[in-house]
């Protein structure tokens, strides 16, 4: 079950639940995104960088582009792991941030995703430059795809 698309994942475990499932009988496709919002807010919390960080600092980085693969249904009682990476970007204004979901029965992935993030002010909403904390914190954690 190491079978990650890119090392050093950091993962949240997620499950649909009764109000996740559609008219067809599987998860929502709105779900996996609020599932991918709440793996990259965790992961960003466990590398030293919270909302309140955020606000401090009056700086953010907002997704620009977003990009989803559903590549298998999910359903009710589907034990599941969401993976997420950050990739290095130019060190100064964008990121990426990348996600794979795989059901944890058969190893089976599920979702492919990636956000192209851009550092934002805040209080204006204008793309700014990365604040020293963003650097010292998201860019060690970034790992380089191999292909």
């Amino acid at each position: 079950m190491d079978d990650w698309d890119l090392p050093r994942p950091f993962l949240l475990r997620v499950a649909p639940e009764p109000g996740d499932i559609d008219g067809l009988d599987h998860t929502n496709n709105a779900v996996y995104l609020r599932w991918c919002e709440q793996a990259g807010w965790a992961h960003s919390e466990a590398l030293g960088l919270s909302i309140a960080d955020y606000r401090r600092l009056d700086r953010a980085m907002a997704i620009h582009r977003g990009e989803y693969d559903y590549l298998l249904p999910t359903q009710l009682g589907d034990a599941l792991e969401l993976a997420t990476w950050l990739l290095p970007g130019d060190g100064r204004l964008r990121m990426e941030r990348r996600f794979q979901l795989r059901r944890l029965r058969d190893g089976a992935t599920v979702l492919r995703g990636r956000w192209q993030l851009v550092c934002i002010e805040i209080s204006s909403g204008q793309a700014r430059r990365m604040p020293p904390e963003f650097c010292a914190v998201y860019l060690p954690a970034a790992v380089t795809p191999t292909t």
